[in-house]
Parts: structure tokens; C-alpha cells; sequence
């Protein structure tokens, strides 16, 4: 079979499982399950088949004509770099684990044909957007993820919680995929196709008339679709949402979509210096903001939530900086190492039965009762606070030294501000990971809260996946200095100026939240454990919130984030209040809009409309009366009239003789 029928059959195996379990998910319920793992599973098996073939310094390039549009073509086209390949086999990955984990984790959903059919057709939809070679086809993998967030952020459906969520998710991201769509027409139009290749071509030879409206439009998408500053509000709030969901949205789907775009186009961007500055200043913005916020939030899976938007300002830094390696190099890091936080995570909700326990400020006793959970989840976050020689060390670093050589004059593809304005978020960013990823370890695992009831052990299909998936979060950073041809032969391995500087932030800044722990620890008493009593229809997420009747999580004594946020605290637990400033800029105009339109549709549209309706009534009610069938009533009124018609002529006639 060659490598081009190998490739179509990735993306295409998950659509398929997709349709059968739809299709089959009333009839034959026991097929649902093998037709969520099995295609997802086949389609991993052939993304490695294709990357082995690539070999890392080739490109496989089909296309064929799609349909004439008698203007610029849009073609079925492939286009499968090193890049290409090595996503590709990431989203297969984390796809399979996260479709295996949840026929554990959902194992007594009713919804759960539904909800594994949408994964599915979720990885194909990403699937598209990796291998395709025209941009045009591109923009439909990248619809059709929007549509399938909304609706499994929404899975919960019957908690407003869930619902808000889930049409934030798709507002937000729209408010970036208008202009995309407008950048991506302008970007055809100067190129003269929607063939990535043509449009490559276009940028090397000086072709694109208009390099900055262009990239500042498409960067307008990727905020959105990356959760980047400051269309990223709508992350933390998708969090309503079913936990393998949010391991797949944030490891390996959707929000990569944004950054793996950018990489693959990075020319087009690297084409204006205003462009890749303003990348830059997003990315730095983005790194702090969300780590601040991350060090405030009491929900676990929030803090994870705010953790995937700063490692994706790390990758969105790596681009402004021009080095497409080292941002996919983090991505691909990023996703073993946040999926595995995210199934921990719901490990531990499923271990207690309850969705309460998402507060860590309620959590206690969970490193005994959750070995598995508390093993893996300490790898990931060694992996994310970049503590050698865990993964997310090798790829953080590489996206430093990319910053350096920028900052340095070493490398020109981006101005040389853009590098130091990287260089420094990254730095001040990577002392505030280490710090809140501590934190959510010793609250989670170390807490002091009242002990919810183990609900026994978790199934193998979710404890065998988080095992699985700590290999990477552990090793796949070795590969750095092995990999470079996949990487267009640039060198991933760290420096020794950043490695001291990120290493050594990364520990003061788990020092010091450590020690402030310790300190409230001591004088914070045990809470005492309280009757819990779990919805009866609950499963892992739907269950009554309030379980556990301890202090709200704002007035936890025990929490070294108000310590170290000090007046900052508030501000950031409530994502810096962007959420009021777009509610009173936004939201509050179109609401007032919609009623005045409203007001006028119902007191002026519609009282002519009323208006015309009653005089029609009424001009029938005269015809009606005059109707009365009776032969003296007609004789009288035709006397009347002519009685009438003779005193106008008469006073006619009068009235000319005498003029």
C-alpha cells in the first residue's frame, strides 16, 4: 500500500467510526465501544506507518482537483512534512488513550455512544487539518472541531454550567475564526491559490502584497482557537465539561490546531516584523497572565486549564521568534504531559464519586487511596514545572535558547525585541509553573481537607492509560539532539546560560511556595470529615457540587496563592475580570441593541402592521352591515345617495354661475 493511500486512510478510519457509532449506537450498543478504540486505534498504528516512511526530511505531496470554483482552485490535497507526520502520530495517541481511558470513566453514561462518536470525529476533523495541503480543505477539519467542542464541552447538558460553557467555547472561537476566514481569502488572492506549497512559494519569491493585514487577520484565528490573549476565556470555563474531553481539547486537538497552523505558514508571518512582534507580545502576555491566574484558582482541572494556555504562550513565543521547532518540539512534549494531568485528575474525581472534589481546598487522603493517580500526576508535574530530565525541561528549553538566539542578533528572523520580550516571559513564567504546579500537588495530594469516601479502585482501561502516557511525559525529552531532521535540522538541545537560568527559577519558585505552605500548614486544624451524599444518577462528572459542606475555597487558610499573590490574589482567581470587561463591551451593547430592536419590531413595526389589520376588519364590518338582504333597506339608500348627488350638483352649479 503506498504511503499516500496510508495517509488518506488516517483521517478517514475515525470519520468512519464515527458514522458507525452513530449509526449503531441505539441498535448494537455493543459494538459503540470497539468502534470508539478500534478505528482511533488503526489510525494512530498508520500516522506511525507514515512517519516512518516520511523519514523526517522528506514531504509527501499529492493533490488532486476538488472542485473548479473558476477562480482560484481548491483541491483534496496531502502535504505531510516532519511536522506533519509527528502530529499526526500525537493526535492518534492521545485520541486512542483518551477513547480507552473513557470506557472507564463513562463506563454508565447514557450518553456515551454520542459522546465517543463525537471524539472520534473530533480526531478526524484534526487529523484534516494536520495532513491537509490546501487551505481550503484545512478550514474544514478546522470548523468541524469548533462544532464538536461545543457539543462535548456541552455533554452535561442539563447543568447550566455545562451549556454556558459550551456556547462560550463556540462564540469565542467564531469572534477569531471571522477574520481568519477574511485573512485566508486575502492570503489566496495574492498568492493565486490555496495550495500550502503555492502559497510558500508565493512568500519566498516577495509575492504577498499585503504580508501584515494578512498575518495579523489569521493571527486572529489562532488567538482563537489557541486560547491565546485575549480570546483564551473561554479555556478555563470548558472545564464544565467531561475530563477526557478537556485532556483531548487540551493535549492534542482544538487548541493545538492554532499553534501547529502558525508553524506550518510561519513564513507568511516571518514576512512582517509588526506581525511576529505582536505574536510576541501576545505570547509574553499570555505566559504571565495565565500563570498568575493558575496560582489562584482552587479547581483543579481551572489550574490545569490555566496551565495549557501558558504552555501554549511558550509555543506561540517559540514562532515569534521564527524557530517552528522548537514550538512543535513543545507541543508535542505539552501533549503527553497535560493529557496525563487530565486523566489523573479525573482518575481522582472518579476515585471520590464526586465533582466537589475538583476544589482542592476539600481534598485529603487521595496518595493512598490513588496510588496510580498520585504517581503519574507527580511525573507530569515535574514535566511541566521543566525539572530535568522530565520532558517538558528538554522542549521549555529549546524554546528559551530560541528566544536567546533571537534576543542575541543570532538568529533574524524576528526583530530583536521580539526575542527579549519572549525571552523574559518565559524566565518570569517558568518560576511561576514551578510554583503553582507544587501548590496543586501539595493541596491535592498533601490537603488537609474532610475526607470524601473511597469509592474503590479504577478501572484498568483508566489506570493502564495514565502508565502509558507517563513514558513520554518522562523520556521524550531525551530525544532532543536525535531528532533533528524532523525538526528542519534545527539543534533542540538546551544551553547552558538557560538551562541555569530556567532550572534555577523553576526551584526558587517551588522553595518558596513550599515554605509558605508549610507555614499555613502548621497553623491551619484537619477539617472534619462531613456525611457526603452523592447525586443518585451520578456518575464521574454529574453529581451535586455541594457534597462537602466546608468554607468557600476563597477563605481557605491553607492556600500559599493568596500569600504569594498578596493584593494580585482576587484579581487573578478571576482571570484579571476580563470576563466583565467583555460582558460590558460586548455583551452589555448587543443585549441593549437586541432590546431596542425588540422595542421597535413590537411597538412600531408591529403597530402598522395591527394598524393595516384593523382597518381591513373594519372596512369588512361596514361592507358586512351594509349587506343585509333586505329590498326596502337597498331602494332607501339608492334614494338617499341620489338625494344626495342632486344637492352636490345643485351646489355645484351654483357655485360656477356665480363665479
Amino acid at each position: 500500500m503506498t504511503t499516500t493511500t496510508l495517509a488518506v486512510l488516517v483521517p478517514l478510519l475515525p470519520f468512519l467510526g464515527s458514522a458507525a457509532g452513530l449509526l449503531l449506537g441505539r441498535t448494537a450498543p455493543g459494538f459503540v465501544r470497539p468502534l470508539a478504540v478500534l478505528p482511533t486505534l488503526a489510525a494512530a498504528v498508520l500516522a506511525v506507518l507514515v512517519a516512518f516512511r516520511q523519514g523526517g526530511d522528506g514531504v509527501i505531496n499529492a493533490a488532486t482537483e476538488l472542485t473548479p470554483t473558476g477562480s482560484v482552485p481548491i483541491d483534496l490535497s496531502l502535504y505531510i512534512d516532519g511536522f506533519a507526520a509527528l502530529v499526526a502520530v500525537l493526535v492518534g495517541v492521545v485520541a486512542t488513550c483518551v477513547q480507552v481511558y473513557s470506557t472507564g470513566y463513562l463506563r454508565d453514561d447514557p450518553r456515551y455512544p454520542s459522546y465517543a462518536a463525537l471524539v472520534s470525529l473530533f480526531t478526524s476533523a484534526m487529523l484534516l487539518v494536520v495532513y491537509s495541503g490546501d487551505l481550503m480543505v484545512l478550514l474544514v477539519g478546522w470548523e468541524i472541531m469548533g462544532i464538536c467542542s461545543y457539543f462535548l464541552v456541552g455533554h452535561y447538558w442539563e447543568t447550566p454550567e455545562a451549556r454556558a460553557a459550551s456556547l462560550k467555547a463556540f462564540l469565542v472561537t467564531k469572534l477569531g475564526d471571522v477574520p481568519f476566514l477574511i485573512g485566508l481569502f486575502a492570503l489566496a488572492t495574492d498568492a493565486g491559490t490555496f495550495q500550502i506549497t503555492g502559497v510558500l512559494g508565493t512568500v519566498a519569491s516577495g509575492g504577498l502584497d499585503h504580508p501584515t493585514l494578512i498575518a495579523l487577520l489569521l493571527l486572529a484565528g489562532v488567538a482563537g482557537k489557541s486560547a491565546q490573549f485575549p480570546l483564551h476565556t473561554w479555556l478555563p470555563d470548558a472545564m464544565a465539561g467531561p475530563t477526557p474531553v478537556s485532556a483531548l481539547i487540551h493535549a492534542a486537538t482544538m487548541v493545538a490546531a492554532g499553534i501547529y497552523f502558525t508553524a506550518r505558514l510561519l513564513p507568511v508571518f516571518a514576512a512582517s516584523a509588526a506581525a511576529m512582534t505582536v505574536l510576541a507580545v501576545m505570547a509574553a502576555i499570555t505566559m504571565v497572565g495565565s500563570a498568575l491566574a493558575a496560582l489562584a484558582q482552587d479547581d483543579i482541572k481551572r489550574v490545569l486549564a490555566y496551565s495549557t494556555i501558558g504552555q501554549l504562550g511558550y509555543m506561540a513565543g517559540a514562532l515569534a521568534v521564527g524557530d517552528r521547532g522548537a514550538a512543535v518540539f513543545h507541543l508535542l512534549s505539552h501533549a503527553a504531559f497535560k493529557a496525563l494531568l487530565f486523566l489523573a485528575a479525573g482518575a481522582v474525581i472518579h476515585a471520590a464519586g464526586t465533582n466537589s472534589l475538583t476544589a482542592m481546598s476539600r481534598m485529603s487522603g487521595l496518595a493512598k487511596r490513588v496510588p496510580d493517580a498520585y504517581w503519574t500526576m507527580t511525573v507530569a508535574l515535574l514535566a511541566l514545572a521543566a525539572i530535568p530530565p522530565f520532558a517538558g525541561f528538554f522542549s521549555k528549553e529549546a524554546v528559551l535558547v530560541a528566544a536567546e538566539h533571537t534576543a542575541l542578533g543570532e538568529r533574524d528572523v524576528a526583530p530583536a525585541g521580539a526575542g527579549w520580550t519572549v525571552l523574559v516571559a518565559g524566565l518570569l513564567t517558568a518560576l511561576l509553573t514551578a510554583a503553582y504546579a507544587l501548590r496543586l500537588w501539595l493541596r491535592t495530594f498533601r490537603g488537609r481537607g474532610a475526607e470524601a469516601p473511597d469509592h474503590g479502585r479504577q478501572p484498568i482501561a483508566m489506570t493502564s492509560v495514565l502508565w502509558v502516557l507517563a513514558i513520554p511525559s518522562l523520556g521524550f525529552g531525551l530525544t532532543a539532539g536525535y531528532v533533528d531532521d524532523w525538526f528542519d535540522g534545527h539543534a533542540l538541545t538546551p544551553t547552558l546560560t538557560t538551562a541555569v537560568l530556567g532550572t534555577g527559577l523553576a526551584a526558587a519558585g517551588a522553595a518558596v511556595t513550599y515554605a509558605v505552605w508549610r507555614t499555613l500548614a502548621a497553623r491551619t486544624p484537619v477539617a472534619v470529615p462531613v456525611p457526603h451524599v452523592a447525586h443518585p444518577d451520578a456518575d464521574a462528572g454529574r453529581v451535586e457540587a455541594e457534597a462537602l459542606h466546608l468554607p468557600h475555597p476563597a477563605e481557605d487558610p491553607a492556600d500559599p496563592g493568596r500569600v504569594l499573590l498578596g493584593p494580585l490574589h482576587g484579581p487573578a482567581a478571576d482571570g484579571f475580570h476580563l470576563d466583565a470587561v467583555y460582558r460590558t463591551a460586548f455583551v452589555r451593547p448587543v443585549l441593549a441593541a437586541a432590546s431596542l430592536v425588540r422595542f421597535l419590531d413590537r411597538e412600531v413595526v408591529d403597530t402598522y402592521v395591527r394598524a393595516a389589520g384593523d382597518s381591513a376588519k373594519g372596512l369588512g364590518w361596514l361592507v358586512r352591515r351594509a349587506q343585509t338582504g333586505n329590498v326596502q333597506t337597498y331602494l332607501s339608500a339608492l334614494l338617499a345617495g341620489s338625494v344626495v348627488l342632486a344637492i352636490a350638483a345643485v351646489a355645484l352649479a351654483n357655485a360656477v354661475a356665480g363665479a
